[in-house]
């Protein structure tokens, strides 16, 4: 038979060419988990600075899976983290910022 079953232990979680992409796994993850603490403290006025913080790395993480995703179901994944982390942030900012009550 041409088509033989692979193994799925080296197939990655996020992956369709059955490759493992342990990078674009881990930048996926931490883009997503950033991006639900960003939305989640959003919702607290005084978490302004967590909230800021957590969703610009999330951003960035986020923007790095992207660049380095190599699947369609990566990429998607990383669209959604990297627009709750953008999200979060823009709350953050709009309640005090990065620095806000800190610095000045």
């Amino acid at each position: 038979m041409a088509q033989a079953m692979r193994p799925n232990s080296a197939r990655s979680l996020f992956s369709t060419d059955g490759k493992p992409h342990p990078l674009q796994d881990s930048l996926i993850a931490v883009a997503w988990v950033l991006g639900v603490l960003a939305v989640t403290t959003a919702f607290f006025h005084h978490l302004h600075l967590l909230t800021s913080w957590a969703g610009l790395v999330g951003i960035l993480a986020g923007g790095c899976a992207q660049f380095l995703s190599v699947t369609t179901r990566e990429r998607f994944l990383a669209v959604l983290g990297l627009g709750a982390s953008a999200v979060g942030f823009y709350i953050g900012m709009a309640h005090g910022g990065l620095f806000g009550g800190v610095i000045g």
